[in-house]
């Protein structure tokens, strides 16, 4: 058995799931990261500002090694400055720099949709109500039917 457990095949802690922590992290009270989970890295992303900047800089720059310094310095890739330089050629920092996304419609279009909308509700509604009416007025002729005697006349007259 002292075999199994120096090799690590075996042991107390050996039937434990992967995730759960061993005696002695439980003791200490940390929490141990498990080491086969990484965290997803994120994607740098860079304002058109900054790309801006970083490309009048970079052109700004008259000496051998100069270049090299500023890409150093903000930590970058030369692909970063051949790739911003095709989109600044094309104008697309331009089209960056504005927010994304649509543009916000008008305040007196958001209060039409919203007046449209609530008429239309209020049609449906009145033309419900009419139905309702109707089938009143049909129910209403009906017990009426039903309800006088039959030897009455509508017109007053006694005779059947």
């Amino acid at each position: 058995m002292i075999a199994v457990e120096r090799n690590g095949t075996g042991g107390r802690g050996a039937q434990r799931p992967v995730g759960e922590r061993s005696e002695a992290a439980a003791d200490r009270g940390a929490e141990v990261p498990h080491p086969e989970l990484v965290e997803r890295p994120q994607r740098r992303r860079f304002p058109a500002r900054y790309k801006l900047r970083i490309l009048q800089e970079a052109d700004a720059c008259t000496r051998p090694g100069e270049i090299g310094a500023l890409l150093r310095r903000e930590g970058l890739y030369t692909s970063h400055l051949s790739a911003w330089r095709r989109q600044r050629e094309q104008g697309a920092l331009q089209a960056l720099a504005q927010p994304r996304g649509r543009p916000k419609p008008h305040p007196l279009e958001t209060e039409n949709t919203a007046l449209r909308r609530r008429a239309e509700q209020a049609e449906a509604e009145l033309a419900k109500a009419r139905k309702v009416i109707e089938v009143q007025g049909n129910v209403s002729a009906l017990l009426g039917e039903l309800l006088m005697p039959r030897g009455a006349n509508t017109d007053g007259s006694t005779e059947r």
